[in-house]
């Protein structure tokens, strides 16, 4: 006896019917762990720009003027102000002198007789980011890093 088509479209339902689900299933778990993925992405991005911000606004406070550049503690405390997220921020400073026509210079007044002195601060921030997920094959922690360089006339 031949089958009708509603016989034959009911006997095909009922061998895939499970095979959905099981698809489901897999490439439910497969997008969560893409979403962590992107999450963590996210953080590490977050993070690595807070640090560099943190670097521009410790430089931003030196540049002020001549008393200032030289201030590390400082530098220090306003780099740790804008990146209050952050825990474990170590800041670095340091300053050079270079003339305004290009010609070196100690940092001392009347180096620059026939121009002046040209203060430069520069700012290194680092920290050590510890994401949230392990996953094999990566480090368990990152060290984020971030430089600012700025001139100071005096």
């Amino acid at each position: 006896m031949s089958k009708n088509r509603f016989e034959l479209i009911t006997e095909v339902y009922q061998e895939t019917a499970g095979q959905s689900l099981i698809e489901t299933a897999l490439l439910g778990s497969l997008f969560v762990v893409l979403l962590l993925g992107v999450g963590e992405l996210g953080r590490v991005a977050y993070a690595s720009i807070e640090v560099a911000n943190a670097a521009r606004a410790g430089a931003a406070y030196g540049m002020q003027n001549g008393a200032t550049a030289s201030d590390s503690t400082g530098i220090a405390t306003a780099a740790a102000n804008d990146a209050a997220n952050l825990t474990g921020l170590t800041t670095t400073s340091s300053t050079s002198c270079v003339c305004s026509d290009g010609t070196s210079s100690t940092c001392a007044i009347g180096d620059c007789s026939a121009s002046h002195i040209e203060e430069i601060v520069t700012v290194n921030t680092s920290v050590t980011f510890s994401p949230v997920i392990h996953l094999p094959g990566l480090p368990t922690s990152y060290t984020l890093h971030g430089k600012a360089v700025q001139k100071c006339m005096q």
